[in-house]
């Protein structure tokens, strides 16, 4: 991802992109959203002035004094694989008028199971491979989609937490193409194990995948 990689994004200046990515925002807007004080945010956003990755965009008025409105620079995009998003969304309009909803449905998730053993063929074996080392080899996978994605640990499992949706850009028209990441996610993990997954397509697309064993009976 040019010259940062996914640890940018989990950092507070790696978020402040993400945020700026949607739409313009205020120094008070950022810290609301990332609960830090005007002053913290502003150190942040300096620094990305800096490097050339954001830039003061009009004035916005506020109710004492105007603000300062900040957005990214081209530059920014840099950071980004790009997904060409605008041919992705003329082929899934075109292919809807050609073949049934639950036949684009399936074919995305066999889009997804594809892409996830190619990649896992072309990485390592992932026989023997832990449950943390699979879902690790997830998040690459989601990173060459374009999406960013980090792994927490839970009392009862594992979660992938996609940040940014690779398809961001087209979902909102086209929500089945959750399938493929949802089915890349299933297929690398491999059996022996439930995937629950869950979207939030409201303002900034994101998904979560609940990684639990599965036991015998259940």
């Amino acid at each position: 991802m040019g010259a940062f990689d996914q640890r940018f994004f989990c950092s507070t200046r790696g978020r402040i992109v993400l945020l700026l990515r949607r739409q313009r925002a205020t120094v008070t807007e950022l810290a609301e959203r990332l609960e830090l004080t005007d002053n913290a945010v502003r150190a942040h956003l300096l620094a990305l002035e800096r490097d050339g990755l954001v830039r003061q965009s009009g004035i916005r008025r506020g109710r004492r004094k105007p603000h300062y409105a900040y957005e990214l620079t081209p530059e920014a995009e840099r950071l980004f694989p790009k997904a060409y998003d605008e041919l992705l969304n003329e082929l899934l309009s075109k292919l809807k008028g050609r073949i049934s909803a639950e036949a684009l449905g399936e074919a995305l998730s066999e889009v997804g199971r594809s892409l996830a053993a190619r990649w896992t063929r072309e990485d390592s074996p992932s026989e023997g491979a832990s449950i943390e080392e699979r879902a690790r080899r997830v998040l690459e996978m989601i990173e060459l989609l374009g999406g960013v994605a980090e792994l927490r640990a839970e009392a009862d499992g594992w979660v992938i937490d996609s940040r940014i949706c690779p398809f961001a850009a087209v979902v909102s028209q086209h929500p089945e193409v959750c399938r493929v990441v949802a089915s890349l996610v299933a297929e690398a993990i491999g059996e022996g194990y439930r995937v629950y997954g869950s979207c939030d397509r409201v303002e900034w697309p994101h998904c979560w995948f609940k990684l639990a064993e599965s036991r015998a009976g259940g």
